[in-house]
């Protein structure tokens, strides 16, 4: 390499070294900006691409965050002193320290939260800090470890886990129907046999949209089994004749409580569907729209609709004065009213025990739906109309039986007094 001196006087120039020998050295490239360079180009991702996969991984890091405080609430002592031989009527998710999830936990969360559990209420560990070995509350945390880690017993459990759900508020208070309603029907769609549940939606829904979800409301499937109420069985076969009488006794047990729970659902969707102020603001739109229609085809006549009118006000005041007239006489006849009642309830059993005596029609093995349906349409009949089917079912055959009965049903369906839907069995 030749050096050239700058222009000028270079007379006081001197040479005190020489240049050193070059080196190669190899270069890399590092750090964070090349490596999710070098990620994009290896994967084929584009920068839109990278930016999702990465905040994937940052919810799912802060998921693990939120997850770290799993098994840290603190039992109550009522809880902590349970009787392990009463186990299942402890809250199993309280017990695991799991409340605020339930049934939405996941196997992981249930293991990690167990672990906890273990670690804090072992009777070695509470032996080793000076208290004593009271090993109670551990079993019944075993207990629940087991029943979450089995997917039956745990839906079994689930079941019946329903103390924490929502409930509607008192009747005749004021309170905001869709902030009531939504979490109530959100919490009771988890036990439907049918997937995905329709929303209960907000006061913008269409009526076809609402109309939907009280059709779907209407033929609800629970999946409910309330098993995990059962009554143990005996282990030993020496006395089978008990063993087969508790079986017997858990199987009716489990049809009385779906029993109950059906009515309770439908209890719960009929009073939503009373309450819904856009089923009132439907009811009252078509109603004014065909007081409309009516008053444009009658415009004529105003002096007829008048005449009318004042007729119905008199016949209103009429059927008024006769109520109040006979609500009198039922007040001062006592007598009358409880002998009234007495037929009434004797009415209820004659229907039921026909049922029942004709062998549910040759279907015993839908006893409970063809109950339930019985129920229902019992609940529905006025006075009237339960004796004339309770004389109708007088010695009558299986045959006649659900003839009767099914004709009653489609009287109240044509009389709007009952949604078809409603019944499980006598299908119309």
């Amino acid at each position: 390499m030749s050096i050239v001196l700058p222009a000028g006087d270079a007379s006081g120039f001197k040479a005190v070294g020489k240049y050193s020998a070059p080196v190669r050295r190899p270069i890399e490239p590092v750090g964070r900006y090349f490596l999710a360079h070098a990620s994009r180009t290896l994967r084929g991702h584009t920068w839109s691409e990278f930016e999702k996969i990465e905040a994937e991984k940052n919810v799912k890091q802060i998921e693990e965050d939120e997850d770290d405080d799993l098994g840290d609430e603190e039992q109550s002592e009522e809880l902590l002193e349970h009787d392990p031989r009463e186990w299942k009527t402890a809250n199993l998710y309280a017990v695991l320290g799991l409340s605020h999830l339930r049934y939405k936990a996941t196997e992981d969360q249930i293991r990690r939260a167990h672990r906890k559990q273990v670690l804090k209420h072992h009777p070695d560990k509470k032996s080793a800090s000076g208290g004593l070995e009271h090993d109670s509350f551990f079993k019944i945390i075993q207990k629940a470890f087991e029943v979450m880690l089995d997917p039956v017993k745990r839906k079994q459990y689930d079941s019946v886990d329903t103390e924490s759900d929502p409930q509607p508020p008192s009747p005749k208070t004021n309170y905001d129907f869709f902030e009531v309603w939504g979490p109530i029907f959100e919490s009771e769609g988890r036990f439907s046999n049918k997937q995905p549940v329709p929303s209960l939606g907000g006061p913008d829904a269409t009526k076809d949209e609402v109309d939907a979800f009280y059709n779907f409301w209407g033929k609800f499937d629970s999946w409910k089994t309330f098993e995990f109420k059962d009554e143990d069985v005996p282990d030993d076969t020496a006395n089978r004749d008990h063993k087969r009488y508790i079986e017997r006794k858990n199987v009716a047990a489990r049809k009385k409580f779906k029993q109950e729970d059906n009515k309770r659902v439908i209890g719960l969707v009929e009073r939503a569907y009373s309450e819904d102020p856009r089923i009132k603001a439907f009811k009252e739109a078509a109603k004014k729209a065909k007081a409309a229609k009516k008053w444009e085809q009658e415009a004529g006549s105003r002096k007829a609709a008048e005449e009318a009118a004042a007729k119905k006000a008199a016949e209103e005041e009429a059927a008024k004065k006769a109520a109040e007239e006979a609500a009198n006489a039922k007040a001062n006849s006592k007598k009358a009213k409880e002998a009234a009642k007495a037929a009434k309830k004797k009415n209820k059993r004659n229907i039921r025990a026909a049922v029942k005596d004709n062998g549910y029609f040759g279907d015993e093995a839908k006893s409970s739906v063809i109950d339930a349906d019985v129920d229902l349409l019992i609940e529905k009949f006025d006075d009237v109309k339960l004796g004339e089917v309770a004389s109708s079912l007088k010695d009558a055959d299986a045959t006649t039986t659900k003839s009767v009965i099914e004709n009653a049903a489609k009287d109240l369906v044509s009389a709007g007094s009952l949604e078809k839907s409603y019944l499980k069995y006598f299908q119309l």
